[in-house]
């Protein structure tokens, strides 16, 4: 296929290589002028998108993608996809979606799952809102840039199961790093919890894939310092998306606004930002009791 591909960052440029590395003829550009391996570069965004058959976005936020939409459905074929993979706002996937079916185009949102080992690995997760012609022209595309790709139904839906399974992340997170600073004061050897916890009904992802203690469980950002698989920042960013979300929806979620809350504390107030999000456990270390 030829692919137009706008945002070659941290996570952009590793899929993009991968797609030019399985002869895709990929062309690229990215405001800060960055570049990926095998990929054509090109001075604008409409110039990528111009004759593409798939052009794919990987971008901050959804004003950002909303003004790049502006810029590249107009120039875009009739019956191209427009594949969005940043983690943005329902609203926003929605909006930019209609924008491109009224142009005579089809449509994706595909929020990852899998960081920038899983971008470099080709082994991300995508989760797909849109209509299933759309899907199936880029499910090629998901087989080469990640290991699973999961249609959710209409367009917003990839973002809702994107910040629906973040939102979840988050919260036990931080359960997790609570019960282990609180396993540490009741002298409960953390191995000793771990090896309850990660076989009793306790056990979660963050605890038995991610375990936030260094030296417990299988290998972690924990044990490299906390430097960041997936930096607490970004965990900030998207339970703020689920908040959005929740509130547009009128859903109740208090434990994800208290989740909201504790990131932001620490991202903005704390040393948080710059670490991986489970470095939440360090910080409860040093925390007295504040019922």
């Amino acid at each position: 296929m030829k692919i137009g591909f706008i945002g070659l960052g941290n996570m952009g440029a590793p899929m993009a290589a991968n797609l030019a590395k399985a002869h895709h003829d990929v062309t690229g550009f990215d405001t800060a002028g960055t570049t990926a391996d095998g990929v054509t570069q090109s001075a604008t965004a409409e110039a990528v998108a111009e004759g593409a058959d798939v052009v794919i976005t990987m971008l901050p936020n959804g004003a950002i993608l909303r003004s790049v939409a502006d810029q590249v459905i107009p120039a875009m074929k009739p019956g191209a996809v427009l594949l969005d993979c940043s983690t943005v706002d329902v609203d926003s996937a929605r909006a930019v979606a209609d924008a491109a079916q009224a142009a005579g185009l089809l449509a994706l949102d595909a929020p990852v799952s899998g960081g920038i080992g899983g971008a470099q690995a080709g082994t991300l997760t995508f989760m797909v809102g849109g209509a299933d012609a759309a899907f199936a022209i880029a499910n090629p595309l998901f087989d080469i840039m990640g290991q699973k790709a999961v249609h959710c139904g209409p367009s917003g839906n990839g973002q809702a199961a994107k910040i629906c399974n973040n939102m979840i992340l988050g919260a036990t997170m931080i359960v997790t790093c609570e019960a282990f600073a609180l396993a540490d004061k009741l002298s409960l050897d953390r191995q000793k919890m771990f090896d309850v916890v990660s076989t009793s009904s306790g056990y979660s992802w963050s605890m038995n894939a991610y375990c936030p203690a260094p030296g417990i469980g299988p290998q972690s950002p924990a044990d490299n310092d906390y430097k960041p698989g997936f930096a607490a920042e970004l965990m900030l960013k998207d339970l703020g998306l689920a908040m959005e979300a929740a509130k547009s929806a009128d859903a109740d979620t208090p434990i994800g606004q208290m989740a909201q809350a504790l990131y932001q504390q620490f991202v903005e107030e704390e040393d948080g930002r710059g670490r991986d999000f489970s470095a939440m456990l360090p910080r409860f270390e040093k925390r007295g009791h504040t019922g």
